[in-house]
Protein backbone atom coordinates (compact mmCIF):
# COMPACT_ATOMS: atom_id res chain seq x y z
CA UNK A 1 0.00 0.00 0.00
CA UNK A 2 2.69 2.43 0.69
CA UNK A 3 4.57 1.62 -2.32
CA UNK A 4 1.20 2.63 -4.40
CA UNK A 5 0.38 5.77 -2.35
CA UNK A 6 4.40 6.26 -3.27
CA UNK A 7 3.99 5.97 -6.80
CA UNK A 8 0.62 7.99 -6.96
CA UNK A 9 2.51 10.69 -5.33
CA UNK A 10 5.14 10.53 -7.99
CA UNK A 11 2.69 10.20 -10.87
CA UNK A 12 0.46 13.37 -9.25
CA UNK A 13 3.70 15.61 -9.26
CA UNK A 14 4.91 14.61 -12.93
CA UNK A 15 1.61 15.59 -13.76
CA UNK A 16 1.33 18.84 -12.19
CA UNK A 17 4.48 19.37 -13.20
CA UNK A 18 3.71 18.68 -16.82
CA UNK A 19 1.33 20.94 -16.69
CA UNK A 20 3.31 23.71 -14.84
CA UNK A 21 5.79 22.98 -18.00
CA UNK A 22 2.80 23.60 -20.32
CA UNK A 23 1.30 26.73 -18.86
CA UNK A 24 5.68 28.11 -19.26
CA UNK A 25 6.03 27.14 -22.71
CA UNK A 26 2.79 28.91 -23.68
CA UNK A 27 3.53 32.08 -21.74
CA UNK A 28 7.05 32.10 -23.52
CA UNK A 29 5.70 31.11 -27.16
CA UNK A 30 3.45 34.17 -26.51
CA UNK A 31 5.76 36.79 -25.37
CA UNK A 32 7.78 35.90 -28.71
CA UNK A 33 5.27 35.92 -30.92
CA UNK A 34 2.50 38.22 -29.76
CA UNK A 35 4.88 41.36 -31.14
CA UNK A 36 5.03 39.67 -34.45
CA UNK A 37 1.27 39.12 -34.90
CA UNK A 38 0.43 42.62 -33.86
CA UNK A 39 2.79 43.67 -36.71
CA UNK A 40 0.80 41.87 -38.63
CA UNK A 41 -2.51 42.75 -38.00
CA UNK A 42 -1.20 46.18 -37.89
CA UNK A 43 0.07 45.84 -42.14
CA UNK A 44 -3.66 45.58 -42.65
CA UNK A 45 -4.97 49.00 -40.95
CA UNK A 46 -5.92 51.90 -42.68
CA UNK A 47 -4.56 53.83 -40.18
CA UNK A 48 -1.02 55.46 -41.02
CA UNK A 49 0.64 56.00 -37.36
CA UNK A 50 -1.20 52.71 -36.15
CA UNK A 51 -2.35 54.31 -33.01
CA UNK A 52 -5.45 52.91 -33.26
CA UNK A 53 -7.80 50.07 -35.54
CA UNK A 54 -8.80 52.12 -38.21
CA UNK A 55 -10.40 49.81 -40.81
CA UNK A 56 -8.86 47.30 -43.42
CA UNK A 57 -6.71 47.64 -45.90
CA UNK A 58 -4.22 46.45 -48.59
CA UNK A 59 -2.57 50.05 -49.17
CA UNK A 60 0.42 49.91 -47.67
CA UNK A 61 1.27 46.33 -49.76
CA UNK A 62 -0.17 48.18 -52.81
CA UNK A 63 2.50 50.68 -52.30
CA UNK A 64 5.25 48.43 -51.94
CA UNK A 65 4.82 47.17 -55.61
CA UNK A 66 4.14 50.44 -56.79
CA UNK A 67 7.73 52.15 -56.45
CA UNK A 68 8.67 51.96 -52.81
CA UNK A 69 12.02 53.01 -51.51
CA UNK A 70 12.39 50.08 -49.65
CA UNK A 71 12.45 47.72 -52.49
CA UNK A 72 15.91 48.36 -53.75
CA UNK A 73 17.37 47.77 -50.26
CA UNK A 74 15.76 44.47 -50.13
CA UNK A 75 17.01 43.06 -53.97
CA UNK A 76 20.03 44.53 -51.96
CA UNK A 77 20.20 42.50 -48.59
CA UNK A 78 18.65 39.06 -50.81
CA UNK A 79 21.84 39.82 -53.21
CA UNK A 80 24.12 39.57 -49.89
CA UNK A 81 22.34 37.35 -47.90
CA UNK A 82 22.33 34.58 -50.97
CA UNK A 83 26.18 35.18 -51.59
CA UNK A 84 27.18 35.02 -48.43
CA UNK A 85 24.86 32.21 -47.77
CA UNK A 86 26.95 30.18 -50.55
CA UNK A 87 30.63 31.47 -49.51
CA UNK A 88 29.58 30.23 -45.82
CA UNK A 89 27.84 26.57 -46.94
CA UNK A 90 31.06 26.04 -49.18
CA UNK A 91 34.12 26.96 -46.79
CA UNK A 92 31.92 25.57 -43.80
CA UNK A 93 31.45 22.20 -44.84
CA UNK A 94 34.64 21.78 -46.09
CA UNK A 95 36.01 23.04 -43.06
CA UNK A 96 33.97 20.88 -40.72
CA UNK A 97 35.03 17.82 -43.19
CA UNK A 98 38.85 18.88 -42.09
CA UNK A 99 37.97 19.29 -38.31
CA UNK A 100 36.12 15.40 -38.21
CA UNK A 101 38.10 13.65 -40.82
CA UNK A 102 41.98 14.86 -40.29
CA UNK A 103 44.62 15.67 -37.81
CA UNK A 104 47.12 18.51 -38.02
CA UNK A 105 48.88 20.73 -35.83
CA UNK A 106 46.83 23.47 -33.83
CA UNK A 107 43.51 21.29 -34.67
CA UNK A 108 42.16 22.29 -30.90
CA UNK A 109 42.73 25.95 -31.61
CA UNK A 110 41.20 26.84 -34.79
CA UNK A 111 37.94 24.13 -33.47
CA UNK A 112 38.04 26.72 -30.10
CA UNK A 113 38.54 29.70 -32.03
CA UNK A 114 35.66 28.96 -33.75
CA UNK A 115 33.47 30.77 -31.10
CA UNK A 116 34.87 34.01 -31.17
CA UNK A 117 32.43 35.36 -33.65
CA UNK A 118 29.68 33.89 -31.90
CA UNK A 119 30.70 35.55 -28.72
CA UNK A 120 31.93 38.47 -29.83
CA UNK A 121 29.90 41.27 -29.69
CA UNK A 122 28.14 42.48 -33.11
CA UNK A 123 29.95 45.80 -32.50
CA UNK A 124 33.24 44.68 -31.73
CA UNK A 125 33.14 42.48 -34.51
CA UNK A 126 31.98 45.34 -36.88
CA UNK A 127 34.64 47.67 -35.96
CA UNK A 128 37.30 44.85 -36.54
CA UNK A 129 36.20 44.51 -39.69
CA UNK A 130 35.73 47.64 -40.88
CA UNK A 131 39.55 48.35 -39.66
CA UNK A 132 40.40 44.82 -41.47
CA UNK A 133 39.30 46.39 -44.82
CA UNK A 134 40.76 49.61 -44.02
CA UNK A 135 43.68 48.15 -43.71
CA UNK A 136 43.35 45.94 -47.15
CA UNK A 137 42.00 48.32 -48.98
CA UNK A 138 39.13 46.75 -49.65
CA UNK A 139 36.11 49.58 -50.55
CA UNK A 140 32.92 49.78 -48.46
CA UNK A 141 29.70 48.44 -50.01
CA UNK A 142 28.23 45.25 -51.02
CA UNK A 143 31.48 43.14 -51.64
CA UNK A 144 32.81 44.20 -47.84
CA UNK A 145 29.39 43.21 -46.68
CA UNK A 146 29.29 40.01 -48.61
CA UNK A 147 32.93 39.27 -46.77
CA UNK A 148 31.53 40.44 -43.41
CA UNK A 149 28.48 38.90 -43.31
CA UNK A 150 30.25 35.04 -44.45
CA UNK A 151 32.77 35.81 -41.75
CA UNK A 152 30.04 35.22 -39.05
CA UNK A 153 28.18 33.01 -40.78
CA UNK A 154 30.71 30.68 -41.47
CA UNK A 155 31.39 29.24 -37.67
CA UNK A 156 27.43 28.53 -37.47
CA UNK A 157 27.58 26.32 -40.62
CA UNK A 158 30.99 24.49 -39.10
CA UNK A 159 29.58 23.91 -36.20
CA UNK A 160 25.93 22.26 -37.32
CA UNK A 161 28.04 20.20 -40.10
CA UNK A 162 30.03 18.87 -37.47
CA UNK A 163 27.10 17.53 -35.49
CA UNK A 164 25.69 15.64 -38.87
CA UNK A 165 29.56 14.02 -39.27
CA UNK A 166 29.42 13.09 -35.83
CA UNK A 167 26.26 11.24 -36.29
CA UNK A 168 26.82 9.69 -39.60
CA UNK A 169 28.26 6.16 -40.55
CA UNK A 170 31.78 6.06 -41.74
CA UNK A 171 31.10 2.32 -42.57
CA UNK A 172 29.58 3.64 -45.54
CA UNK A 173 32.72 5.30 -46.41
CA UNK A 174 35.04 2.67 -45.65
CA UNK A 175 32.86 0.57 -47.84
CA UNK A 176 33.33 2.72 -50.51
CA UNK A 177 37.05 2.75 -50.17
CA UNK A 178 37.69 -0.66 -50.01
CA UNK A 179 35.41 -1.08 -53.18
CA UNK A 180 38.39 1.56 -54.89
CA UNK A 181 37.19 4.34 -54.46
CA UNK A 182 39.59 7.40 -53.81
CA UNK A 183 38.62 10.15 -51.13
CA UNK A 184 37.70 12.52 -53.57
CA UNK A 185 34.88 9.91 -55.23
CA UNK A 186 33.71 8.80 -52.16
CA UNK A 187 32.97 12.58 -50.49
CA UNK A 188 30.76 13.42 -53.88
CA UNK A 189 29.17 10.25 -54.11
CA UNK A 190 29.01 9.24 -50.60
CA UNK A 191 29.73 12.53 -48.35
CA UNK A 192 28.22 14.80 -49.54
CA UNK A 193 24.57 13.64 -49.96
CA UNK A 194 24.91 12.33 -46.64
CA UNK A 195 25.68 15.99 -45.51
CA UNK A 196 22.25 17.35 -47.55
CA UNK A 197 20.62 17.92 -44.38
CA UNK A 198 22.99 19.31 -42.89
CA UNK A 199 23.87 21.66 -45.66
CA UNK A 200 20.95 22.60 -45.79
CA UNK A 201 20.52 23.67 -42.05
CA UNK A 202 23.47 25.66 -42.52
CA UNK A 203 22.27 27.57 -45.61
CA UNK A 204 18.75 28.28 -44.07
CA UNK A 205 20.55 29.38 -40.69
CA UNK A 206 23.09 31.90 -42.63
CA UNK A 207 20.22 33.55 -44.90
CA UNK A 208 18.77 34.28 -41.53
CA UNK A 209 21.31 35.84 -40.00
CA UNK A 210 22.87 37.68 -42.86
CA UNK A 211 19.45 39.06 -44.09
CA UNK A 212 18.66 40.32 -40.22
CA UNK A 213 21.94 41.89 -39.55
CA UNK A 214 21.78 45.67 -38.42
CA UNK A 215 24.91 46.41 -36.51
CA UNK A 216 27.97 44.65 -38.58
CA UNK A 217 26.00 46.19 -42.04
CA UNK A 218 25.61 49.57 -40.73
CA UNK A 219 29.49 49.50 -40.37
CA UNK A 220 30.61 48.14 -43.44
CA UNK A 221 28.00 49.22 -45.93
CA UNK A 222 29.00 52.56 -47.41
CA UNK A 223 26.91 54.96 -48.19
CA UNK A 224 25.55 53.23 -51.53
CA UNK A 225 25.00 50.02 -50.59
CA UNK A 226 22.33 50.12 -47.92
CA UNK A 227 20.76 46.54 -46.48
CA UNK A 228 17.26 46.58 -45.66
CA UNK A 229 17.52 45.81 -41.86
CA UNK A 230 19.73 49.12 -42.03
CA UNK A 231 17.45 51.05 -44.07
CA UNK A 232 14.74 50.27 -42.18
CA UNK A 233 16.38 51.31 -38.99
CA UNK A 234 17.06 54.75 -40.50
CA UNK A 235 13.11 55.19 -41.12
CA UNK A 236 11.96 54.75 -37.89
CA UNK A 237 14.70 56.96 -36.58
CA UNK A 238 12.92 59.77 -38.84
CA UNK A 239 9.03 58.71 -38.69
CA UNK A 240 7.51 55.55 -38.85
CA UNK A 241 6.02 53.96 -41.82
CA UNK A 242 3.45 51.45 -41.94
CA UNK A 243 4.72 50.29 -45.24
CA UNK A 244 7.39 48.72 -43.21
CA UNK A 245 4.54 46.44 -41.44
CA UNK A 246 3.89 45.22 -44.88
CA UNK A 247 7.09 44.24 -45.74
CA UNK A 248 8.69 42.56 -42.55
CA UNK A 249 5.17 40.43 -42.60
CA UNK A 250 6.09 39.58 -46.10
CA UNK A 251 9.43 38.93 -44.99
CA UNK A 252 8.27 36.64 -41.71
CA UNK A 253 5.92 34.91 -44.38
CA UNK A 254 8.53 34.01 -46.65
CA UNK A 255 10.79 32.30 -43.93
CA UNK A 256 7.94 30.56 -42.54
CA UNK A 257 7.57 29.44 -46.08
CA UNK A 258 11.18 28.55 -45.94
CA UNK A 259 11.14 26.44 -42.52
CA UNK A 260 8.53 24.70 -43.70
CA UNK A 261 9.93 23.42 -46.63
CA UNK A 262 13.23 22.61 -45.70
CA UNK A 263 11.57 20.67 -42.87
CA UNK A 264 9.66 18.55 -45.80
CA UNK A 265 12.90 18.66 -47.16
CA UNK A 266 15.14 17.12 -44.47
CA UNK A 267 12.56 14.34 -44.10
CA UNK A 268 12.72 13.24 -47.81
CA UNK A 269 16.31 12.97 -47.62
CA UNK A 270 16.02 11.12 -44.22
CA UNK A 271 13.47 8.24 -46.11
CA UNK A 272 16.11 8.48 -49.24
CA UNK A 273 19.32 8.13 -47.32
CA UNK A 274 17.87 5.02 -45.59
CA UNK A 275 16.42 3.33 -48.57
CA UNK A 276 20.21 3.67 -50.02
CA UNK A 277 21.51 2.29 -46.71
CA UNK A 278 18.92 -0.76 -47.19
CA UNK A 279 20.30 -0.82 -50.55
CA UNK A 280 23.80 -1.03 -50.13
CA UNK A 281 23.78 -3.33 -47.39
Amino acid sequence: MEEKKIISKRIRRQKSLGKLGNIYGTLLLLFIYIPVLIMIVYSFNAQAKNYYWAGFTLEWYQNLFEGSKLIPHLWTSLIVAFAATAISVVIGTIGAVGLMRFEFKMKRLISNSLYIPIVVPEVVLGISLLILFDTAKIPLGMPAIILAHATFCIPFVIIIMRGRLAGMDMSVEEASMDLGANRFVTFFKITLPMLVPGILSGAFISFTLSIDDVIISNFVAGPYSTTLPVKILSMVRAGFSPEINALTSMMVFVLLVGILLNSVVQVLLRKRARANIKVYF
